[in-house]
């Protein structure tokens, strides 16, 4: 029988980032767990590419703000296909540009539900199993909005700025016990049909890319991204980065902008 390979589990795997690093770390030897909310031909399209570049994924939907749907995953997941060894929590949390008259309750607590409590329901639920066997490595992508917040951006800012410190709470906790936790800061663009795509609009997306990307190199590459992924959570012990931020070479960071 077959040894089962280690697993990289991917929560909010769009053809951006998410998809880049699973694709990365199939290549690298994992089998890779692909979950997103919606797009069932989206993800399958992501996992026949994986497939057919000789690696191993699977692709599940997932509605992370469900009840016990993170803990259902992850139990599957180390009982069907292998121990979660990697595992990044990519799921966004931006709900439009809000004044406050125009940020009900329910939309308010709906970033905090994605950004915030998704990910502590992902560690209550993990970390344990990690913790037993003395290893592990969690991923949190993170943005500009958690260490400064926006106008229109009440709720996105709040909730992400709480996922910063929960992963520095679990990062105290944990990291003596040999868990890595990373949490990542996307300072600017990335090149991602399923995000900025979707948020721009296919015409404005194409224009973008051509005045900024397309050899220019002015928005972040998802497969460049993934490259960072895959060296944070391969670092040695001795020398872990617990946050960092990324941006492309022509972009101002928001602190001289």
């Amino acid at each position: 029988m077959a040894e089962r390979k280690p697993v990289v589990l991917v929560l909010g795997a769009g053809a951006g980032i998410g998809g880049h690093v699973a694709q990365r770390f199939a290549a690298g030897g994992y089998h890779a767990v692909l979950c997103r909310r919606s797009d069932e031909d989206g993800l399958a399209r992501l996992v026949s590419r994986i497939q057919d570049s000789g690696g191993d994924a699977t692709g599940m939907l997932l509605n992370a703000v469900e009840e016990g749907a993170i803990e259902d995953l992850v139990f599957r997941v180390e009982r069907d296909i292998g121990p979660i060894e990697v595992a990044l929590f990519n799921l966004g949390a931006q709900i439009g540009n809000r004044a406050l008259g125009d940020t009900p309750l329910k939309t308010f607590e709906l970033g905090w539900r994605m950004a915030t409590f998704g990910l502590f329901r992902l560690a209550q639920a993990l970390l344990p199993q990690m913790e037993a066997r003395g290893s592990g490595t969690l991923l949190v992508t993170s943005a500009t909005a958690a260490v400064r917040g926006n106008a229109g951006q009440h709720s996105h800012a709040a909730a992400m700025g709480g996922r910063r410190m929960l992963c520095q709470t679990l990062n105290a906790e944990f990291a003596p016990k040999g868990i890595h936790v990373a949490h990542i800061l996307i300072d600017g663009p990335v090149e991602a049909p399923d995000t900025l795509g979707k948020l721009l609009g296919p015409e404005r997306f194409a224009e973008l890319k051509a005045a900024k990307s397309e050899g220019k190199d002015e928005l972040i590459l998802p497969g460049e991204l993934a490259e960072t992924y895959w060296h944070v959570a391969h670092q040695h012990r001795s020398a872990w980065s617990h946050e960092i931020d990324i941006r492309p070479f022509k972009d101002k960071p928001w602190w001289n902008s």
